[in-house]
């Protein structure tokens, strides 16, 4: 029983997909004064969990081959036999996907599901399909997912996006390369062999460790834009303690260029993100 569960976690990448529920709730809360209940709620967090578990179990589907010359990702089941290759998984996968945008067409709004239409289109079909094998802003283009979640949130409280949404996506969007690169620099031997062209295969480590730290310095900036919206101490404290978090790690690096020091990296992200989506959450439950 535990196994199967476990082969459920990693095939519809489960933690990847309650990240992006939470970039969606967060979405929701950052709209001032949102309207919606708790049933409401949980189906823009079901309908994007869904949407976004579909395409990534595809996303394991499309990349074994991928996935089979990767010691981080070779214990996936369509590597190890546990699962065989068949065209019924894809229209599985397919349909998992639809039914989430079906409970945001029916249940939530046509704007809401039309971003969550995006982000499954962006990770499924641009990123895995098209850029990951081929281009070096693969995981740029493909952390569009995140941002298009964030939007799908806030269009479930109104059509109309206000500028506290795009600004948490333009976040999400920013957040993405140097969360990845930063990996991409830890385990660079591995897309190496794989043949996936991220920037630390093509450029030096000194060099993308530089990269990485303008970017997270750009997206850092860019949060702190939100307090021009609400200067609540939850926000202050998200933006300055998660964020001087993440560019400290970013220097780091910047000065260490190792595989260790981009793995915390790696993690600093983690620790700026979340704590940014969360205290977002919390402040909007609060009021």
């Amino acid at each position: 029983m535990f196994e199967k569960f476990k082969l459920f976690l990693n095939l519809f990448k489960v933690r990847i997909s309650l990240t992006i529920v939470l970039c969606a709730i967060s979405g929701v809360f950052i709209v001032p004064y949102n309207n919606l209940n708790t049933l409401e709620l949980f189906l823009v967090a079901i309908s994007v969990f869904l949407a976004s578990a579909g395409v990534s179990a595809f996303n394991q589907y499309f990349e074994r081959d991928l996935d089979a010359l990767m010691p981080r990702t070779s214990k996936r089941p369509f590597v190890t036999g546990e699962l065989s290759p068949h065209i019924i998984w894809p229209i599985l996968f397919l349909s998992i996907t639809l039914s989430g945008l079906m409970i945001s067409y029916f249940f939530i709004n046509p704007y809401s599901c039309f971003y969550n239409f995006l982000g499954a289109l962006f990770y499924g079909a641009i990123y895995t399909v098209w850029l990951k094998r081929k281009s070096i802003w693969n995981i740029v283009i493909g952390g569009l997912a995140g941002s298009f979640a964030t939007l799908a949130g806030s269009a479930a409280v109104s059509p109309i996006i206000t500028p506290e949404a795009v600004v948490l996506s333009v976040v999400l969007f920013l957040w993405t390369p140097p969360h990845f690169w930063s990996l991409a620099m830890a385990i660079g031997d591995d897309y190496k062999k794989a043949g996936v062209p991220m920037l630390p295969n093509i450029l030096s480590n000194s060099l993308t460790s530089y990269i990485i730290l303008f970017h997270t310095v750009i997206l850092v900036f860019v949060t702190t834009i939100l307090v021009l919206y609400n200067s609540s101490i939850l926000y202050i404290l998200a933006i300055f303690i998660g964020g001087g978090y993440f560019i400290w790690t970013s220097v780091l690096l910047a000065i260490k260029k190792t595989k260790s020091a981009a793995m915390k990296n790696f993690f600093g992200s983690f620790v700026q993100l979340g704590l940014l989506l969360i205290l977002i959450i919390i402040d909007g439950i609060a009021i």
